[in-house]
């Protein structure tokens, strides 16, 4: 018999990055992360950085890295609007390296409370990028 599955979006700010059906999708809430299964209560939530790991096969098909969002997800569908989102294969830790260390300088020479905290959600999302890949 085959497995019941939910239909996965996953949008950035650009385009549908992917559509496909899914056994179950493990999305990085705020509040912790959570797995999204067919016939899910409906909910929605904020994104952390961190890996969406969708599952197909009863086992993760593919892993995409995102900068943070929104989550909906109810009985037929789950649908995450990502601020970015990238496959994890195509990231190495050089370049999430990079993005730190550039996220930190952008940090130190923070002129404002507003560009502090905006170079400060930059340096989260860069941690989480590098603990994605390590």
């Amino acid at each position: 018999m085959a497995a019941e599955t939910t239909e996965f979006e996953l949008v950035s700010p650009e385009k549908l990055l992917m559509s496909k059906a899914a056994e179950m999708v493990v999305v990085p809430g705020t509040e912790g992360d959570f797995g999204a299964l067919p016939r899910h209560a409906p909910m929605m939530t904020a994104v952390r950085p961190g890996v969406i790991d969708v599952y197909q096969g009863g086992k993760v098909e593919d892993r995409i890295f995102v900068a943070g969002g929104f989550a909906e997800v109810n009985e037929t569908r789950i649908t995450v609007l990502a601020e970015e989102a990238i496959p994890l294969n195509e990231l190495t830790m050089e370049t999430a390296q990079n993005r730190l260390s550039a996220a930190e300088k952008e940090l130190a020479g923070a002129a404002s409370d507003y560009a502090r905290k905006d170079a400060e959600r930059h340096v989260a999302i860069a941690r989480a990028m590098v603990a994605a890949l390590g």
